[in-house]
């Protein structure tokens, strides 16, 4: 991608924020304002934005699997890694079964030293595999 069409998709992300805050703020509840907000913050590099909205996002939707997966991303951006793994782990409870994503998912590269992400990722893979039987 050209450096002018990066900086135009930066300047549309940035609209975009001021637009989805200026209705965030008349609409505080709407899931899917704050599940927009959440990702644009993090695509935007506002990770302790983006982990507030996936926060409000897990109290809101407390059995959504994927949710819980976002929060647990957020948490992994903003170098919590043990609030991270126990959203993580959540979410696999809930029902998030998507081994090969969470495997490459740059989200969670914070993880990926510490013994509990392979831990994580054989137990989704089992948990997986098992249903898939």
């Amino acid at each position: 991608m050209s450096k002018n069409r990066m900086h135009g998709h930066a300047r549309h992300d940035v609209v975009e924020l001021k637009f989805l805050e200026k209705i965030s703020a008349r609409l505080p509840e709407d899931i899917e304002v704050i599940q927009a907000l959440a990702d644009l913050y993090t695509k935007v590099g506002s990770y302790e934005k983006g982990l507030a909205n996936d926060i409000k996002l897990s109290q809101l939707l407390p059995n959504d699997d994927l949710v819980w997966y976002n929060l647990g991303c957020s948490y992994a951006l903003t170098k919590r890694p043990d609030e991270a793994f126990d959203a993580l782990t959540k979410a696999i409870d809930l029902g998030y079964g998507d081994y090969d994503w969470m495997k490459g998912d740059l989200d969670l590269v914070n993880l990926h030293a510490d013994p509990r992400f392979e831990s994580v990722l054989n137990w989704l893979y089992t948990v997986f595999h098992e249903n898939d039987r």
